[in-house]
């Protein structure tokens, strides 16, 4: 009897192709050498300015500006609400370099907030830490949306305005609200491992008709603002535009030629990621020594990575288990390491934040085992991948009780 253990052979960084459609509008944008947003022929509308007409329609964002990366979009954030040198902003201490990056590129320091076993921002931590500053740029990280009712009720009563990093939660929503829509101004990434992938890129959206002229003006506008389809009106921009510095981080047209199919294809996608989840979810609860987030049923996720937690396991044993899931094929990325691995850094790798010890948080973010889900696998893949991570977990389990 062959007791060969499985293998998986996928690619955990192959996604899928440009929609042909997004290819052929790419080639068009190719030949008329008109990639810079504001060089369009006469009558002609460019390619970005219809993606953000759509962007908005898809978020019901009254204003959106399409930029040159997510983490642009978070810093421009933050210029148009006026956060600037020597400046405090809350964020939390579960999240990804950009985050804390955005918020010390205009000069300002991160305080970072705690996180909760259901890798969401910790409100008690949250409410102690509230009156330290005026923003709270809150990431969904790992797509992993709060109480977002309950988040707003706290922030109303200690005056912090709220930017959502909302890289892991396109198409996602709480309550029915879509994900960016809570707070003053939601951000939005397309970077190639995100929802919709161009590379490189991202949104904003606002509601508020000053924050939209400004970063509309902040992202290099030339004064060219009337041909943006999801702006305000020309009156909004009379009274911003010589205030505020041209810091250059448009999307071009090509990148936006490929994106529009991809976004008209969003709840499509969205399905087909939840499904690949809900495999590899259900494959894995009630696995010895291993906790699955359990997922509220106000929120409505993209399972487009998945996150378990080895709790109050040595570093060793979880080494281990990393170790032994890449032997099969399984990259799994783990938080806890004493050094930044890949995209895996944690709050205490920030040394520019000066960040203050969180030993609760400490221990969440040692038990993190990160994975991302292609589209690119098929479920039975995915189930694969489940049973791989389910033996070497129940291996190396710590033995429970006496």
């Amino acid at each position: 009897m062959d007791h060969t253990p499985e293998r998986f052979t996928g690619s955990f960084t192959q996604q899928e192709p440009i929609p042909e459609e997004g290819i052929a509008a790419a080639i068009e944008v190719m030949r008329s050498g008109r990639l810079h947003r504001y060089n369009t022929a006469p009558g002609e509308t460019a390619e970005v300015a219809l993606l953000e007409q759509e962007f908005a329609a898809l978020t019901g964002a009254r204003f959106a500006l399409a930029v040159a990366s997510g983490g642009y979009a978070m810093a421009t954030a933050l210029r148009a609400l006026g956060v600037g040198s020597g400046d405090r902003v809350l964020s939390n201490a579960f999240t990804l370099a950009p985050v804390p990056g955005a918020i010390a590129s205009v000069g300002a320091r991160p305080v970072f907030v705690g996180v909760t076993e259901a890798l969401t921002i910790d409100l008690d931590d949250l409410v102690a830490k509230a009156g330290q500053a005026e923003v709270l740029l809150l990431s969904h990280m790992r797509g992993h949306i709060c109480d977002m009712d309950a988040l707003m009720e706290v922030c109303r009563a200690h005056g912090l305005r709220v930017i959502e990093d909302c890289a892991h939660t396109m198409g996602a929503a709480w309550a029915g609200v879509p994900s960016g829509r809570h707070g003053a101004i939601g951000c939005y990434s397309c970077q190639t491992y995100k929802h919709v992938n161009s590379g490189e890129g991202g949104f904003l959206v606002t509601d508020d008709e000053e924050i939209a002229a400004r970063a509309v003006m902040l992202s290099g506008s030339y004064m060219l603002y009337d041909r943006h389809l999801a702006a305000p009106g020309p009156e909004l921009f009379e009274q911003v535009k010589y205030d505020l510095p041209n810091i250059s981080g448009r999307m071009d047209n090509l990148r936006a030629a490929i994106l529009r199919p991809q976004l008209a294809a969003l709840p499509e996608r969205v399905a087909r990621w939840n499904a690949r989840y809900r495999v590899v979810e259900d494959g894995l609860r009630g696995t010895p020594g291993l906790s699955v987030i359990e997922r509220p049923q106000a929120e409505a996720y993209v399972g487009s990575s998945i996150q378990v937690l080895l709790l109050d396991w040595e570093a060793e044993a979880i080494r281990a288990v990393v170790a032994g899931c890449a032997a099969r094929g399984v990259e799994l990325k783990w938080f806890g390491a004493s050094e930044p691995v890949g995209f895996t850094s944690t709050y205490d790798s920030w040394r520019y934040a000066a960040p203050e010890p969180m030993p609760e948080s400490d221990r969440v973010l040692h038990a993190i085992l990160d994975m991302r889900i292609p589209l690119t696998f098929s479920e039975a893949g995915c189930a694969l991948i489940a049973r791989i991570i389910r033996e070497e977990v129940t291996a190396r389990a710590p033995e429970s009780g006496p």
